[in-house]
């Protein structure tokens, strides 16, 4: 319990530092996107393209791993969109409630809870994890609220549009140029590579001290729906993980590879989500409350599964 609350404990003073700048003043209303805009159209990227580009096949080729953990994200995912589009969810919307039922939190918590616990064989599954999260359900959430905002209703037109809007997606072209790097074994020179660095180590703390920020904000009007979060954090830290084991003795996984596919699984919501939705203007508030909720809930649900080990 101790090793767990003390990953998550900076996470959590991230969001308290946000949210007492602009409780205080010290951040004004526009911080909120601005800080965002940084972390969508720099540091993300950076932090994606050096991903990709520093990986190695030996480390991502794991066709069992990938599956497991692919097909139990991707399932939670689709299935909570489906779910909220039959209950008349607007597209974009509906895909903003599926990544947080799928995106897990591998990149900040992912990898300093896998070291700790799983030990240091555990890093390259996770990098796979994160590459499957960050890039590949990434993309796809990308491409469908991208479709879902036009407004065109010629579909040879409608796609036109959303090519050009993916085409010109920093989140989407920086891992693919990446993925040039990996495909021909480029090395990063030095000054790139400490570029990539400082750009893509930021994007995670300027997330969460943006998500503390939304959070500060007084609104008006309504009180968030307790049992569309509710729903959401159930999804990601409840059926995700079940779902990846379940998976993970479909496709006879050993038993350390299963152990960090179910660990990642059962990550909470990570903040891509909520860049997405404030970065569109999809009702970043439910995605602020679950990403927060689910951070705090994991601390038990966690702690359960590394018991039940």
């Amino acid at each position: 319990m101790l090793s767990v609350l003390l990953i998550v404990l900076p996470i959590f003073a991230l969001i308290g530092a946000g949210w007492i700048a602009r409780r205080s003043g010290v951040l004004g209303p526009h911080a909120t996107g601005e800080i965002n805009r940084f972390v969508v159209w720099l540091a993300l990227p950076a932090l994606l393209f050096d991903i990709v580009a520093k990986a190695r096949w030996s480390d991502i080729w794991q066709p069992g791993f990938i599956a497991v953990f692919g097909i139990g994200a991707g399932l939670s995912f689709a299935a909570t969109l489906l779910l909220q589009r039959r209950g008349g969810r607007h597209l974009a919307d509906a895909t903003v409630d599926g990544l947080n039922a799928g995106y897990a939190n591998t990149g900040f918590i992912g990898f300093p809870l896998a070291a700790t616990i799983l030990g240091p064989a555990s890093l390259a599954p996770t990098l796979v994890a994160t590459i499957i999260t960050v890039c590949l359900l990434f993309a796809v959430a990308l491409i469908l609220i991208e479709i879902g905002m036009q407004s065109e209703r010629r579909p040879g037109h409608m796609m036109a549009k959303v090519a050009r809007s993916l085409a010109t997606n920093p989140l989407l072209v920086a891992p693919l140029v990446g993925g040039l790097f990996l495909a021909f074994a480029i090395p990063l020179p030095a000054p790139l590579d400490k570029f990539l660095s400082l750009l893509g180590g930021a994007a995670s703390p300027c997330a969460l001290v943006a998500l503390g920020l939304f959070i500060a904000e007084k609104r008006e009007g309504a009180p968030l729906p307790a049992g569309a979060v509710g729903f959401l954090v159930g999804m990601k830290l409840l059926a995700q993980p079940l779902l990846t084991g379940a998976l993970a003795l479909v496709f006879r996984l050993p038993p350390a590879l299963a152990a960090t596919a179910v660990l990642m699984a059962a990550l909470p919501t990570g903040t891509g989500p909520f860049m997405v939705a404030e970065f569109y203007g999809r009702e970043a508030g439910i995605t602020a409350r679950v990403v927060l909720v689910s951070t705090i809930a994991s601390l038990v649900t966690i702690t359960l599964y590394l018991s039940l080990r």
